[in-house]
């Protein structure tokens, strides 16, 4: 089964909002490489090629081309993050950062008609659930790893995170 058009565009755009650099994946007799080089993606796919004659009319007259390359290459847009996407840098020594734990979708909800986990000046417990990332069609529980009061909420819902991501300022008490 070779990758469709959407597929292979979806891939780019997710490659592309991360912070993955180098991105691979084979599938029967195709791979599809992807690399960032300075923050613009490139990505790469190999194929077979099958030479087919080039026919030439008269009215337009056309180098004739054999194609030999087993590989093609284009670049994608570049999509940068703008400000409110960007984390705050915030220098405040008190505030706790609670960080994703892995590359996934973040869910400030169990489910999307219930209320959040946790909000803007919440107490939290030090293992109480403050958000939901899914990741491989897997719901992980995200517990607070200090005790104390949220203080910021740092993505939105339903937004990619990646590894290490903050999530959460909260104040330790």
């Amino acid at each position: 089964m070779a990758f469709k058009m959407h597929e292979i565009r979806e891939l780019i755009r997710l490659i592309d909002e991360s912070q993955i650099e180098e991105f691979e994946i084979q599938n029967e007799d195709t791979t599809i490489k992807m690399k960032k080089n300075n923050g613009v993606m490139v990505p790469t796919t190999s194929f077979p090629v099958i030479a087919q004659p080039v026919v030439q009319h008269a009215e337009q007259p056309t180098p004739v081309a054999t194609p030999v390359a087993t590989e093609v290459t284009s670049s994608a847009p570049v999509v940068e993050a703008t400000p409110a996407e960007v984390a705050p840098d915030v220098e405040d020594a008190n505030l706790h950062k609670i960080v994703s734990p892995m590359v996934g979708t973040f869910y400030r909800a169990p489910s999307p008609d219930s209320q959040p986990y946790v909000k803007e000046g919440d107490q939290v417990q030090n293992e109480a659930i403050v958000c939901i990332v899914e990741a491989m069609k897997l719901m992980n529980e995200i517990d607070a790893d200090v005790k104390g009061t949220i203080v910021k909420v740092l993505v939105e819902n339903g937004q990619l995170v990646e590894y290490g991501q903050p999530l959460f300022l909260v104040k330790t008490s």
